[in-house]
């Protein structure tokens, strides 16, 4: 199921700051974010559900210590996923 991705500001400030530090991630990122919409619980993107303060968000891997948060929205009558942040397990967590 192919479902829109939203990017949120949040998102987009700290993607861009993970990508001015590490632009070698670039593809790796966009590589995620493809699956993420082709597949959401694709097994590669351990896809979770998060807990305490972060609860009704998901999140994916998007390498060894890159995580996406994101939820699930709905967007002109269709499900979207909203890309809420990306950053390291401990930035995020």
């Amino acid at each position: 199921m192919n479902r829109i991705l939203l990017r949120s500001s949040a998102f987009v400030h700290a993607a861009r700051k993970y990508l001015k530090k590490n632009p070698q991630y670039a593809p790796d990122i966009q590589y995620v974010l493809d699956l993420l919409t082709d597949d959401t619980f694709h097994p590669n993107l351990k896809t979770h559900k998060l807990k305490g303060e972060l609860k009704g968000s998901w999140a994916c891997s998007a390498g060894y210590d890159l995580r996406i948060v994101f939820k699930f929205v709905q967007y002109k009558g269709a499900e979207a996923i909203l890309l809420e942040s990306i950053g390291s397990h401990d930035e995020l967590y």
